[in-house]
């Protein structure tokens, strides 16, 4: 798959490490973001998709851990038609304590995914399968 990418930073060039499925995606510019605050962190890429496909974009495991922020949105999704002059990929986060981003930390990762294909919806009158029991049936273990 070939994707193109246009950088609007001075960051890293994107590669995919030999270890594991995602892209690391970096902080394109210093930062400090105070307890409480929100912020969308650049990304310093814009990047033209395959066409029928989209790119799923998540915090990496340890974000929290060395930044205290979270992603606002839970995952971002960038779709094919997302590449033009100004769409440079951003990260909103929301500030759990005071925080330091510099140029180049790595802070998100995205992978790439086929789209899902074309729905179309059929109203039923009634529902005949059989019941689960509800939201969080499942239990705890």
């Amino acid at each position: 798959m070939k994707i193109s990418v246009y950088y609007t930073a001075p960051v890293e060039r994107l590669a995919k490490l030999p270890c594991g499925d995602w892209i690391d995606l970096r902080c394109a510019k210093d930062m400090t973001i105070k307890k409480g605050e929100s912020a969308l962190i650049p990304l310093g890429v814009v990047i033209k998709l395959p066409e029928g496909c989209e790119a799923h974009i998540l915090p990496r495991s340890s974000t929290f851990k060395n930044f205290g922020i979270i992603q606002t949105n839970g995952m971002g999704i960038v779709d094919e038609s997302y590449c033009g002059e100004k769409d440079e990929w951003r990260m909103p986060v929301y500030a759990l304590r005071d925080t330091e981003l510099h140029l180049n930390d790595r802070i998100c990762q995205f992978r790439v995914v086929k789209k899902m294909p074309p729905v179309e919806f059929e109203e039923l009158t009634e529902v005949s399968s059989p019941s689960r029991g509800g939201f969080g049936s499942t239990g705890k273990s």
